[in-house]
């Protein structure tokens, strides 16, 4: 049984190094904080990793917001429009030829976001919205599940970085909760990982930032 124990435990050890090298320029926050199901809902700093459920002037810099009281959908605030600013990630096609317009997607596993967006239907795109809840289109959020949300923000360097979001949504949509974000701190592109890979992503995240 010991012999058995520390098989496993240098087995985790290889895989986490593995992934830390992998990943290493993508940092990993495990924020697991509830959206609140109010107009500020959640104000994001991505790169200083803060947030607060007060109004957005209370957190200098913030990147993504959030918020909502409707049950039906969670409406997003993102600190701007323009190129370089603060924006999600949107499907405009999905399957069947139903356009989702400027709803903020559920990204499929393998999406990758950056400068380019690739892995989902076509006419990507970033831009503002809210997201809806059905399980029959791609891009359209599911209730009672994780769903994965994709993003670009400017960082304190003026620079822009590309980014990920898991959020665990409940019986409707204003049960949620922010599980993680993730983003790449070269400026290349994030892909969706695969479920259940959070976890490991966190510690590899870990990991590389102690090497620095």
């Amino acid at each position: 049984m010991k012999n058995l124990k520390l098989e496993m435990h240098f087995a985790a050890a290889a895989a986490l190094c593995a992934a830390g090298a992998a990943n290493a320029a993508v940092v990993v926050w495990n924020i697991n904080q509830v959206v609140p199901a109010t107009i500020d809902g959640l104000y994001v700093n991505v790169e200083t990793q803060q947030a607060i459920t007060t109004a957005g002037s209370g957190l200098p810099g913030w990147d993504l917001n959030p918020y909502g009281t409707s049950t039906t959908g969670i409406s997003f605030f993102w600190s701007g429009s323009t190129n370089g600013a603060s924006a999600g990630v949107r499907l405009n096609t999905v399957a069947g030829g139903t356009t989702s317009g400027s709803t903020l997607s559920s990204l499929p596993q393998g999406f990758s976001i950056g400068a380019q967006l690739t892995g989902g239907a076509s006419g990507a795109s970033f831009g503002t919205g809210s997201a809806s809840f059905t399980t029959t289109a791609q891009g359209k959020w599911t209730l009672n599940a994780i769903n994965y949300f994709g993003f670009r923000f400017t960082n304190a360097a003026g620079q822009v970085r590309y980014g990920w979001g898991a959020m665990q949504v409940g019986a409707n949509a204003a049960t949620r909760t922010l599980v993680t974000i993730a983003y790449e701190n070269s400026g290349g592109s994030i892909v969706v990982p695969a479920p259940g890979a959070i976890a490991l992503l966190g510690l590899a995240g870990l990991v590389s930032r102690r090497r620095r």
